[in-house]
Order: structure tokens, then sequence, then C-alpha cells
């Protein structure tokens, strides 16, 4: 955890965004009392949608034949 002053955070305020990409806390303190806390927001994975390949996936008809280099293997 780093403790900065607001002074201090608008003059480093790219290293400070650096430091909390890299996973660091910070604190933001107006004079001596801490104010704010800067940390990384998680990115959000999207929803998965069921069926949202659909019509873009075909099958070949011949899926499920085992291949003739293979048959040996099978039986």
């Amino acid at each position: 955890m780093v403790l900065v002053t607001v002074h201090e955070a608008k003059t480093h305020l790219s290293k400070l965004i650096k430091m909390a990409e890299n996973g660091e806390e910070i604190i933001i303190a107006r004079g001596k009392t801490p104010v704010v806390k800067m940390t990384l927001i998680e990115t959000l994975k999207p929803k998965r949608r069921l069926g949202s390949a659909k019509g873009r996936v075909t099958i070949s008809s011949d899926f499920s034949d085992t291949p003739a280099d293979f048959r040996e293997y099978s039986e």
C-alpha cells in the first residue's frame, strides 16, 4: 500500500496508475487523512449466450466415420 497526498497524486498520476495496474493499492490523502483508494478495476468477461454460434458451425456428413488409417486401432 502506498500513501500519497493529493498534490503528489496530481504530480505523479501516470506513475501511480502504472503501480495500480501492477496490483499496488494507492491511498490518496488530504493532509494526513486518507480520502481515496485507487485500485485496478478487474475487466469483466462478457456473459456467454447460448446459441450465439448457431449457423456458423457446420459438421461434415462423415464426422462420425473413423478415418481409414485409424480403423485398426478402433477394432
